[in-house]
């Protein structure tokens, strides 16, 4: 079974965090994992910089654009990331999106992802057709979970096709906005949340955007299996470097 298959089944909630790779300085990566999977993070999303992330708010793009600066690469990260199954049992996902995978080559970028233990991708630019027409199978070839996102915005329909063809997580998008940490969710967001645990899909959900704080991530968490971290980490690791991961994880939860 696929380590985020496993986590999923647990009888808990369940804390995804995202962070870019690469940033805050281009050797922190493998620290940072080690530094969230001691604080008790379930899950933990790599961020694989990319010049143009369109789905991204100001503070994830500002961190992919230091990651880049400081050298973060495909390549680069493969590299930190060979080893990082002696230590690091949790699951591991690449988030990034499919223009630099295919110019690395789809196939090769699985393949090196089965290699260094990741376990799933999150490619917000695919489209789950795309995915199902084309894709699907070489992923299973090597392991790999492909979790889809849904917005307020998304149609029952194409929800219920996302879900059919998801053998990990749907992440669930608070708002339609870019990505970006906020304080609280307004009862629009609820009424959204309840809506899609009403749909009673087979797969589990996540909630992400606008997580921040111990409010933020229990309101997300009452109505779905989890919820993702990404912006408010990216800002703590910002203000304190990288050897204090671990602290911004005592204060969700």
């Amino acid at each position: 079974m696929n380590r985020i298959q496993s986590v999923l089944e647990q009888d808990r909630k369940l804390l995804s965090v995202y962070f870019t790779a690469g940033f805050p300085n281009l050797n922190d990566t493998v620290s940072i994992l080690t530094q969230l999977q001691d604080a008790g993070v379930d899950m933990i999303e790599l961020g694989l910089p990319f010049s143009d992330p369109l789905a991204d708010g100001p503070t994830i793009q500002e961190s992919s654009t230091k990651a880049l600066k400081n050298g973060m690469s495909t390549d680069k990260l493969f590299e930190q990331l060979k080893d990082v199954r002696k230590n690091i049992h949790i699951p591991l996902i690449v988030m990034g999106y499919f223009n630099p995978m295919m110019q690395y080559g789809v196939e090769r970028f699985c393949q090196k992802c089965q290699e260094v233990g990741i376990d799933g991708l999150i490619i917000p630019d695919l489209p789950v057709d795309e995915y199902h027409n084309n894709y699907q199978e070489l992923f299973k070839k090597y392991g790999l979970l492909n979790m889809f996102l849904i917005t307020p915005q998304t149609s029952d329909e194409r929800i219920r096709f996302i879900d059919s063809v998801s053998e990990g997580f749907i992440y669930m998008v608070s708002s339609a906005a870019t990505t970006g940490a906020q304080s609280s969710f307004g009862e629009k967001q609820t009424a959204y949340f309840k809506r899609i645990g009403a749909m009673n899909l087979n797969a589990k959900l996540l909630v992400g955007f606008g997580i921040s704080n111990a409010e933020t991530y229990h309101a997300a968490t009452k109505y779905s299996k989890g919820a993702i971290i990404g912006s408010a980490f990216i800002k703590h690791l910002e203000k304190t470097g990288a050897d204090n991961a671990s602290a911004f994880v005592t204060q969700i939860r």
